[in-house]
This record gives structure tokens, sequence and C-alpha cells, in this order.
């Protein structure tokens, strides 16, 4: 089952494509051809981003500024998705947080949620009709290797990767033979370059340098993986570790030990 070929209706669209991933991905199918709409809540750069692919792949790009976890200003978007022809979705916008969730911004974990699941959910029941009907059709929604076991300091985002995981393998399972494929990429850390050491965070300094993978590997990899339809793709050795993890490993034994990772990026 391969990817629908790019025309000048149809529209790939990326979440969160302001930096990291979510540009890489957008990088990545602009150089197949694909007219875009890119979506993060900075619409300047957005906008810088769009003319470089433009210059660069002489697609259509468009831009809509939108905080997908706010529900009210995310509607008009889903409602626009629903009417568009979207031969692509890139579920990728997300945010984590780490530390005792007791002692965390409710405000914001629940920001998280919304952004994390609901938005996920909303973009994909908007265009998924739309690909059953035309039968073709991609899905790649950035789930985690942390949504397959309790992460105690992580735990809304575990939780809320749980959900994705499991909501896009049984989309998965729904969608069997209809030409629309469904992939989720579990990354491990990506960055884009090497920080200075002055600006370098904690979790720069906490994992090493062979574990990190770039974020243009990771947008190639997953295109290539929802084109073949893979059910998941993890690059990363430490991803892959955690899945592996996961799927294996009692919670009970797991969960401290991941846990206590965790702690010290909280704090």
């Amino acid at each position: 089952m391969s990817l629908p070929i790019p025309t000048p209706e149809s529209r790939a669209v990326v979440t969160g494509a302001s930096s990291g991933i979510g540009e890489a991905l957008a990088a990545e199918l602009a150089s197949r051809g694909y007219s875009l709409i890119l979506v993060a809540r900075r619409g300047e750069i957005l906008e810088t981003l769009a003319a470089t692919l433009r210059a660069q792949h002489n697609v259509e790009v468009e831009v809509r500024a939108v905080d997908l976890s706010d529900r009210d200003a995310r509607a008009p978007l889903v409602q626009e998705l629903s009417e568009r022809n979207i031969s692509i979705l890139c579920n990728n916008a997300g945010i984590a947080t780490f530390g005792p969730v007791a002692d965390l911004d409710p405000e914001y974990e629940r920001a998280q949620v919304e952004l994390n699941t609901v938005a996920v959910h909303d973009l994909t029941l908007a265009v998924l009709p739309g690909m059953v009907a035309r039968k073709s059709g991609g899905i790649l929604t950035s789930g985690s290797a942390a949504g397959n076991m309790p992460i105690p300091n992580n735990a809304t985002y575990a939780a809320s990767k749980a959900f994705v995981n499991t909501f896009s393998e049984s989309i998965r399972g729904e969608l069997k033979g209809t030409g629309v494929n469904v992939t989720v990429l579990a990354p491990g850390p990506v960055r884009t370059e090497l920080p200075d050491p002055a600006d370098a965070s904690i979790v720069d300094k906490m994992v090493p340098d062979f574990l990190w993978v770039s974020s243009e590997y990771t947008a190639k990899v997953s295109i290539d993986a929802l084109e073949r339809n893979k059910m998941r793709i993890v690059p990363g050795l430490l991803s892959k570790g955690m899945s592996v993890a996961g799927q294996y490993t009692p919670r009970g034994v797991i969960a401290p030990i991941v846990g206590g990772f965790y702690k010290k990026l909280g704090g």
C-alpha cells in the first residue's frame, strides 16, 4: 500500500511544524512533491518555513497559526480539514512535563491532555471520512515508547501517549483494506543540531550523544514507514530499548527505574 500521489488540490498537514520533527516532516514531504498545510502557534516562523519550502520544492504551502491546545481556536481548523482533500495528516504537535503531577500547574497539565490527545482525535476524525471515501490516505501520529509503560514524574505525558498509541493502532485495524495507511512514530531523543554546552538542557546533559537521532533522519524513516503502512516506527536506540522494556518488563519493576530517571528531568 502506497501513499496518495501528490496533486495540486490535495494537501499534507503537519502539526507542530515550527521546529524539530514537525519542521523536518514538512521538508521531507515537500521534497516528495506534497503541497502542505503547516500548523503551529508561531505563525511568523511558519511563514518563514513556508517561503523556504516554496522556493526549494515548488509546492504550495499554506500556514495556519493555531494553538491546538485551545479547542475553540482549533475548531475552525478541524472544520476546514473536514472539507479539504487531505492526503496525509502528520499529528506531530505535543508537549511534555516532568516531576510529580501534584506539584505541576493544573492548567498546563490540562492543556497537555488537550493537545496530545483531544486535538489528535479531532484532527484524525476530521480527515478520515474523506480518506476512506477516496480510498487513499496516510495518518502519521507521534506517539511514544513512554506510552507503553507507567512513568512516575511523567504521568500526564505517558498517559496521553498511551491514548495516542492505542487509538492509532486500533483505527489501523479498522482501516485494513481501505487504502488508508496508519503509522505510529515513537521517537527517542531527537535534535536538529548539537547544542552549545552553555545552552544544553538537562536532557542534553543526561542523554549520551550516541543515543540521539536527527530530526531529518526521523522524518525520512517515518514517511518511508507510512508509505509501507508499517504499524510503528521507532528511531533511535533509547526509544527501541524503552519499547522493549515497556512490552516485556513487569510494570512494578520498570516504573521505579524509569520514574527515577524522569524525576531528575523535573528537578
